[in-house]
């Protein structure tokens, strides 16, 4: 069936969904600036030579059991590390240490473009995380919205490849939360596209739904049971085509695109629990 724009506005814009997104966004930046005076650890330390290559670390209270990773998202084009910094408090709490990761944003970048920086990302905390604390060979990695997306092709990168000294198993776990796998329909959504700019040869290279998980790393999935259809679509499209790694799809029937991603910081909640699983541990 051929879709018009008005359709993919409808089932791919979190914003048009959602009346007062805005007061979402203000809500994370208060509970992250709180976050950051009790957090210990390393703000804005940088992983590659890109202004906007650069990670926060906060530190695991105790004997660091995990590398927890989370990526921020916002469309590739929108947000900040430190927006988001409340989702590290209750991981540090249970002995995680924490990274949240920056990267360059759209329109100044494209998506495989932040692709590579995400890859960049894993590989510097794969080689340095020890020197901050963390768990040397238990990086696990999460993201929500372009996050989810990110998420998708860490756990698809063929590592050897994009560096020679790292193993096939950089990532040994992942929590994808209300991505997009198939992102043709982002390269149909004019509001986001206008910064985007997706092309079909790109929207191809960067779809991890057309392109097989590298390693047998366990995946969770999620999405609000409130979301438009597209990130439902979404969601079933990556357990289908993912099938052989998908270990749990965490329900989360209240929620909105925003209102999950606090759900993901609340102990107690079907997407910590699942979050804590997904790294072996007891919540």
């Amino acid at each position: 069936m051929k879709r018009d724009a008005a359709y993919y506005e409808s089932a791919y814009n979190p914003r048009l969904a959602v009346p007062g997104y805005a007061e979402h966004f203000e809500r994370w930046r208060r509970k992250s600036s709180q976050a950051r005076t009790s957090l210990s650890g390393y703000l804005d330390v940088p992983y590659g030579p890109h202004p906007m290559e650069k990670l926060d670390l906060f530190r695991a209270k105790g004997p660091s059991r995990a590398l927890f990773v989370f990526i921020h998202g916002g469309y590739w084009r929108a947000l900040d590390k430190s927006d988001q910094s409340f989702i590290a408090v209750p991981f540090v709490e249970r002995g995680v240490t924490t990274a949240l990761v920056n990267y360059a944003l759209a329109p100044a970048v494209h998506v495989q473009d932040i692709v590579l920086q995400l890859l960049q990302a894993c590989a510097w905390l794969y080689r340095n995380g020890s020197n901050f604390g963390a768990s040397a060979g238990k990086l696990f990695v999460a993201g929500h919205s372009a996050g989810g997306h990110l998420t998708a092709m860490c756990l698809a990168a063929q590592w050897p490849r994009f560096a020679p000294d790292l193993p096939a198993k950089v990532v040994h776990g992942g929590l994808s939360v209300s991505g997009v796998y198939d992102v043709v329909p982002v390269m149909h959504t004019p509001s986001v596209n206008v910064d985007v700019r997706l092309t079909p040869a790109e929207a191809n290279r960067v779809s991890p739904a057309l392109i097989p998980p590298a390693t047998d790393a366990p995946v969770y999935t999620a999405v609000g049971g409130k979301e438009q259809e597209g990130f439902h679509h979404q969601n079933k499209l990556l357990r289908d085509q993912w099938q052989s790694v998908v270990k749990d799809d965490l329900a989360c029937p209240e929620d909105n695109h925003f209102t999950i991603l606090d759900r993901l910081a609340t102990p107690g909640s079907t997407l910590f629990r699942g979050a804590m699983k997904m790294m072996g541990l007891k919540s």
